[in-house]
């Protein structure tokens, strides 16, 4: 979409000039505004049109049947599917008796702005109704990352020319009508109305609803209240019903008058709390946002951003699109965590209903990294929840007939939710996904009561799965087979090299972990015995690598499975797994997504520089980035190996993914992961920025069109500014402690008292790598 200039580039905000019915459901998803527990899409405020209304809680979900044509033991019985709970952003607005619907009359102007910096969504517009009158209309809104159950509206109407009657409907709305989720008629009559309505209450310019979902048994409640401000003769009435809590303001404006209503809105669920408790909950936090009133919740809002901005902005001079899209990411990467509070981060966020909503292993490899040295807080958080769904993720290790903690692949409550067995059952690697995540988390903020409380059990339990699930040959060697890695294309192999390297990062974290805290590890019945197990299978994990070839296999026998026919491939048939059945891919060398390069990122140093240039030029023809999890780190790793200009061209591909709208599907909700990989892209890549136990290394180099790239890092309660320049990076420790840090392999020590500053080396000269034919990402002029 921004490639049509529907958006305005510009380095604080997402502009969009006008109004296009046919990108309508696109802008719902880039336009909407979350905490991470609350979620409302950038629907118009009216309500209609829409593409894809939603108002969305983190953790509601709905239960339907999965469909099997075949049944089998240990596939999961039950879907989960996030739904579209009570709405509060409606204002229905009526000039005259015309309905204000925008399909009609003539749109003058129409604008909307995404402030960045203010985290609040902003309209103006001006509208001739069909009987030829006029009326200006102007709303902000917010969704509060202060005060977690807090969304609110400030709506105005003013005439424009003459002297009109105005009334504003604001509306609490269960059960909306919505697009049926899938292709599955038992989902979607499971889906259809799920809300049942246990109360409908209005007193004065206050609202009320209290519903119950049908089958997951959860209860959602969202009450409104109002301050209407208008000329004399302002009249205000309110009236319920099961699915409807409506206050109506009526007024007559002359022209120059204004009528405006701020309205508040709480929200609330749980699965555990009586229906006169969850309406005295969503009561209280309206009685809290009362007191802030709507300029507070400006002003806090403001204050959050401002605090996250100073320690998270990353600055690029020289792609103003580039520029506004890294804000962009990190924006809503902030929305999807800060408030999630041991609710999991959904691949989408709280911005559609992709993915039903589900939460996969993207959050700890590509979200919670981000959010390590910028938000801290959320990642603990998100960690908790995974802890917290240990008991589904024990029960699936013992069905499967293994020890410890069987993740799933996706989920929204913690059991799995995937129907689709190669995946869900085999794509152990989230395990691993995890771990890491709880040892970058610690490394990087030293909170040893996490560790203790969270981590240790975690890694534990994750270690014992990758010890029942693995065995020793008779050669002492350590295998890992039928696993399912990050490539889609490739499933239930041996000796996935991604899984294989971070299942022994995993396991020799565990036995690290219970070294430092014998008694948790006592608690949890582990002793000096299975630790050891633990640490004599990681060191001989086996790595399965082509000595003919130089290059590390994807997984054992990858590279002797036949090429696929990417000549014999169209472009309209990409995404391959939509036109070619899935057999075929599995047994032909396609790559959808970035598995053994994705190694080399995450594990480097199992790899030396040689080896990562050989492999990434041979695994570069086979990708086809059928997903958005790939350019991002095919970016980081293309300038490792010194392929500059080709990882400007991914880092482009993985900013622009929502943006651009590139794959198609962004009206069903924002790639989150892709957006935190664009963070990744700069950082990591250009950066060049790695984690060495405690303390990081930097390895930066810019592309040509780049002139500068600045970021902060948070570390160990320091803040640290990095600023890279064509041929000079500098180090400046902003706050805390004195800091060594590595630039291109050499010490640096940072002491607070000025910037350290040093020349970048030239990357080395290699051949640049080929892409299959039609797959080569768009070059960047």
């Amino acid at each position: 979409m921004i490639s049509q200039r529907s958006y305005a580039v510009e380095p604080w905000t997402v502009r969009e000039t006008d109004l296009n019915l046919d990108v309508l459901a696109q802008s719902e998803s880039v336009f909407a505004l979350s905490n991470g527990h609350v979620g409302w899409r950038g629907n118009l405020d009216e309500g209609e049109p829409h593409g894809l209304p939603g108002s969305y809680l983190n953790g509601v979900h709905e239960l339907h049947p999965l469909p099997y044509a075949e049944a089998g033991y240990g596939y999961p019985e039950s879907g989960q599917t996030v739904i579209n709970v009570t709405n509060g952003k409606v204002l229905r607005l009526l000039v005259d008796d015309e309905p204000f619907d925008l399909r009609y009359g003539r749109l003058v102007t129409h604008e909307r702005t995404l402030d960045l910096r203010r985290g609040v969504l902003e309209r103006t517009c001006e509208w001739t109704s069909p009987a030829g009158t006029t009326v200006r209309v102007r709303s902000t809104r917010l969704v509060s990352l202060t005060q977690r159950a807090i969304a609110a509206v400030a709506y105005e109407v003013e005439p424009v020319g003459s002297r009109t009657r105005v009334v504003i409907q604001s509306e609490l709305v269960a059960n909306e009508s919505l697009p049926e989720p899938n292709g599955d008629p038992r989902a979607a009559r499971a889906l259809k109305s799920p809300l049942e309505p246990e109360e409908d209450y209005t007193s004065g310019k206050r609202l009320r609803l209290v519903h119950r979902t049908r089958r997951s048994g959860l209860r959602v409640a969202a009450a409104a209240d109002h301050v209407v401000t208008g000329p004399d003769g302002t009249s205000t009435s309110s009236e319920s019903n099961l699915d409807v809590a409506r206050l109506t303001v009526t007024s007559v404006l002359e022209p120059g008058e204004r009528l405006r209503v701020e309205k508040l809105v709480a929200h609330g669920w749980s699965g555990a709390r009586s229906r006169p408790a969850m309406s005295d909950q969503v009561e209280a936090a309206l009685a809290a946002a009362a007191q802030s009133g709507w300029s507070g919740l400006v002003d806090e809002q403001r204050a959050y951003l401002d605090d996250f901005w100073a320690r998270a902005d990353v600055e690029v001079d020289g792609d103003e699109e580039i520029q506004q899209a890294v804000r962009f990411a990190l924006f809503h990467v902030l929305q999807a965590g800060a408030r999630a509070e041991q609710r999991a981060i959904p691949a989408k966020g709280l911005t559609g209903s992709g993915y039903d909503g589900h939460a996969f292993w993207d959050t700890e490899t590509f979200v919670l990294p981000l959010l390590t040295y910028t938000a801290p807080d959320a990642v603990a958080e998100a960690l908790r929840w995974r802890q917290n769904t240990l008991p589904a993720a024990r029960e699936r290790a013992t069905q499967l007939g293994l020890r410890g903690a069987a993740f799933p692949w996706r989920t929204i409550e913690g059991s799995e939710g995937s129907a689709y067995w190669p995946a869900g059952t085999a794509a152990f690697h989230v395990n691993a996904d995890i771990a890491d995540a709880v040892v970058r988390y610690v490394a990087a903020t030293g909170d040893t009561d996490f560790e203790r409380d969270t981590g240790v059990e975690l890694l534990v339990e994750t270690a014992r799965l990758w010890r029942s699930l693995g065995h020793h040959d008779a050669h002492g060697a350590f295998h890992l087979d039928g696993v399912t890695g990050p490539d889609e294309y490739s499933a239930v192999a041996d000796d996935n090299t991604y899984t294989n390297l971070m299942a022994r990062a995993n396991l020799l974290a565990a036995v690290d972990a219970v070294e430092r805290h014998p008694k948790q590890a006592a608690g949890l019945g582990v002793d000096a015995e299975e630790s050891a197990t633990w640490r004599d299978a990681a060191e001989a994990v086996f790595i399965p690598y082509n000595d003919e070839l130089g290059v590390h296999e994807q997984h054992a026998g990858f590279t002797r499975y036949q090429r696929w026919d990417f000549a014999g491939t169209r472009p309209d048939q990409y995404p391959l797994m939509l036109n070619f059945p899935y057999f075929d891919l599995y047994r032909k060398q396609v790559v959808k997504q970035a598995d053994l390069v994705l190694a080399m990122y995450t594990c480097e140093s199992h790899f030396d520089a040689d080896q990562v240039a050989r492999n990434f030029a041979y695994y570069e023809p086979l990708t086809v980035r059928d997903s958005s999890l790939s350019a991002c780190v095919q970016a980081v790793v293309a300038a490792q190996a010194g392929h500059l200009r080709l990882a400007y061209d991914y880092t482009a591909e993985a900013a622009l993914m929502d943006l651009g709208d590139l794959e198609h599907n962004t009206r069903d909700g924002l790639h989150i992961a892709s957006l935190a990989g664009t963070w990744m892209a700069l950082v990591a890549g250009f950066g060049g920025t790695r984690r060495e136990g405690d303390s990081l290394r930097f390895a930066p180099r810019l592309p040509e069109r780049f002139s500068r790239l600045a970021f902060s890092l948070q570390l160990l309660g320091r803040r640290l500014r990095v600023e890279i320049g064509p041929d000079k990076a500098t180090y400046t420790l902003l706050s805390g402690p004195p800091l060594t840090i590595r630039h291109h392999g050499d010490e640096v020590g940072l002491n607070g008292d000025g910037p350290a500053v040093r020349p970048i080396p030239a990357p080395p000269q290699r051949q640049a790598p080929e892409q299959p034919p039609h797959r080569r990402p768009n070059a960047r002029e």
